[in-house]
């Protein structure tokens, strides 16, 4: 029952931060993308544009990639450090549990990368595009099909 546990309250807690992560990471990837504007700038120009909605572009795609990232992530973390105290006899340092939380963050992030990438075009692209809609399937087959399929494991870089 332990990991149906850490499942929901990762769950949850990622709904309710995405409702202040959401406006920022909207924010912050327009502004890398604008060289030369400030977050302020930013800021007014997607309030002025598209209002408070705009500043929620991506909330669900980022939190349907937060969930299975939680979902992968803390039940892994505990079940890694449950196996290596038991093979040590002795509960772990923080060292080794900050080793089992690495592992598990690196497994989470090669699972849920390409709905970053969704969430990534999705908040940066232009407005009343098919992409600005926020369908992760099409966003995801748009890259693959241009792209090529690699495309969808990597974040793209502001331009």
């Amino acid at each position: 029952m332990a990991p149906v546990t850490h499942m929901l309250a990762a769950s949850l807690g990622e709904v309710v931060a995405c409702l202040i992560r959401v406006p920022a990471e909207v924010v912050k990837q327009r502004t890398q993308a604008s060289p030369g504007s400030t977050t302020y700038h930013m800021l007014l120009t997607t309030l002025r544009q598209e209002g408070i909605r705009g500043l929620y572009r991506g909330y669900s795609s980022t939190v349907l990639r937060e969930i299975p990232f939680s979902l992968v992530q803390f039940p892994l973390w505990e079940y890694l450090k449950t196996l290596w105290t038991r093979r040590q006899g002795h509960t772990l340092s923080s060292w080794q549990s900050a080793v089992c939380g690495a592992v598990a963050g690196a497994a989470a992030a090669f699972v849920t990368t390409p709905l970053d990438v969704a969430k990534t075009r999705i908040m940066l692209a232009k407005p009343g595009t098919t992409t600005a809609s926020g369908n992760i399937p099409l966003v995801l087959c748009e890259v693959g099909g241009v792209e090529g399929f690699p495309a969808c494991l990597l974040v793209p870089s502001p331009e």
